[in-house]
């Protein structure tokens, strides 16, 4: 089981790692993060809104653009850690397109993220050959 500092630099180190496994605990500490951090803006947007503050002011403003710059930079680490939450699972993270499915895709994708680890998952981790030369150390051919 990750930790939750663990786990969240897990994820920004693999911002948009598609490839590779996630554990339960990598992507529900993410979650509950991101619930938190939606909140933390959220909760405010609403006090002042609630307060009949003029939403055209200087601090409503800087709120809700901070807001909505975290909501729209986090949306592809959280795709991406749900695809390899996915993988873990050993299915495809195209079930990840469930979620714009009308009806029950949300929940089947909640539902696909509650399950155990799969050792068949291994199939999405990448293959690193052997005797593999990083791209800069190559030779140019001429």
């Amino acid at each position: 089981m990750m930790t939750p500092t663990a786990a969240l630099r897990s994820v920004v180190d693999q911002y948009a790692g598609f490839s590779g496994r996630a554990p339960r605990s990598e992507y529900w500490w993410w979650t509950l993060w991101m619930v938190a951090v939606y909140f933390a803006f959220y909760v405010p947007i609403v006090v002042l809104s609630l307060m009949r503050f003029d939403a055209s002011g200087p601090i409503a403003v800087i709120v809700a653009c901070l807001w909505a710059a975290i909501v729209v930079g986090m949306v592809i680490p959280t795709i991406s850690v749900t695809v390899r939450r996915l993988h873990d699972a050993n299915l495809s993270g195209w079930f990840y397109l469930l979620n714009f499915a009308f009806g029950f895709g949300s929940i089947a994708v909640f539902v696909m993220t509650l399950l155990p680890s799969n050792p068949a998952g291994a199939r999405f981790d990448k293959v690193v050959a052997k005797n593999a030369a990083p791209a800069w150390n190559a030779q140019r051919l001429s």
